[in-house]
């Protein structure tokens, strides 16, 4: 990837949680509790899928995928979050923090298209079962991985290019615990309305065109789960629709909340959008492994096999 670069800064500083500088060395402890549980989470369930042969199916390459995801997203951030709470280490390279920037939002896209992908997976699974093995077979999940991962790239890569291009004469305080794109883009001089544009329009598409895909999928498989005619096919068809949701849910969410307030959010406390924003990144990669891993039988039984031994 390369940019063009008008009048960039060495470093930008970090503040970390403003209005809460006081309290961000015990919340760090929770924090790295969380980074931790997510980090051992998704490393156990990319161990155990890539060591059994017989996990090596598609809903499990998507499970591999979305736990890659997660371990970018959180590495990208919680070293350096963990280091300004702990260290005061504040301040951050201008290519360090277009990078992270880079991490964070293109990955974040990917991980949408991945949850769509699974939401595609289960509908088929329930759905269409007899047609479920031809049509989702190996290499089309690769490809369905790979079409995410382009298409999360693809679409941040302008909008880091846009940052690198700007000109930056203000103060070099970032009012954030890393490198969000509008936290960034408020230190440039001149117009910014381009990015604002661009960031605010590619956001809004993935979102709402991938949550609209992701909701019909899910009514059609409960209309489907509604029509069988065993209670315990119903009870378990629900158990897991409703993990499932819970997961998209947590993912979207908080990261439209954090995305939209850092625009328009001026009347909501700073401390509270940055610690949404924190935890958008931890809580859902954190949780990730034990809803959709821990919750397979296969899985549960690999990992308490591992342990016995």
């Amino acid at each position: 990837m390369s940019c063009p670069n008008r009048s960039s800064p060495l470093s930008f500083i970090l503040t970390g949680i403003p209005g809460l500088e006081d309290a961000q060395f015990w919340i760090a402890f929770p924090f790295c509790t969380m980074y931790f549980t997510a980090v051992l989470g998704n490393i156990t369930l990319l161990l155990i899928i890539s060591t059994d042969a017989s996990l090596h199916l598609p809903m499990f390459y998507l499970l591999s995928m979305l736990a890659a995801i997660d371990l970018v997203l959180t590495t990208s951030t919680m070293p350096k979050i963990l280091s300004i709470f702990w260290f005061h280490s504040h301040e951050i390279d201008f290519e360090d923090c277009v990078a992270q920037m880079f991490f964070i939002h293109s990955f974040s896209t990917v991980e949408s298209g991945v949850l769509l992908t699974m939401a595609f997976d289960r509908y088929l699974a329930i759905c269409k079962p007899l047609r479920y093995s031809a049509i989702l077979t190996g290499p089309t999940t690769a490809k369905l991985g790979l079409a995410a991962a382009v298409r999360g790239i693809a679409i941040i890569t302008p909008l880091t290019c846009m940052v690198t291009s700007l000109s930056y004469c203000g103060p070099r305080v970032i009012h954030h615990s890393y490198c969000e794109h509008m936290s960034v883009v408020k230190l440039a001089c001149g117009d910014t309305r381009p990015n604002s544009i661009y960031g605010i329009t590619a956001a809004t598409i993935v979102v709402v065109s991938d949550s609209i895909l992701i909701a019909v999928s899910y009514v059609l498989i409960l209309r489907e789960v509604i029509g069988l005619s065993s209670r315990e096919a119903r009870l378990k068809s629900f158990g897991t629709c409703s993990s499932h949701i819970g997961v998209i849910l947590l993912f979207y969410m908080p990261g439209l909340f954090s995305f939209y307030a850092q625009r328009w959010g001026q009347r909501i406390p700073t401390h509270l959008r940055i610690l949404m924003a924190d935890l958008y990144l931890l809580v859902p990669p954190m949780l990730n492994p034990l809803i959709y891993g821990m919750r397979t039988k296969a899985i549960q039984g690999r990992v308490l096999s591992l342990l016995w031994q």
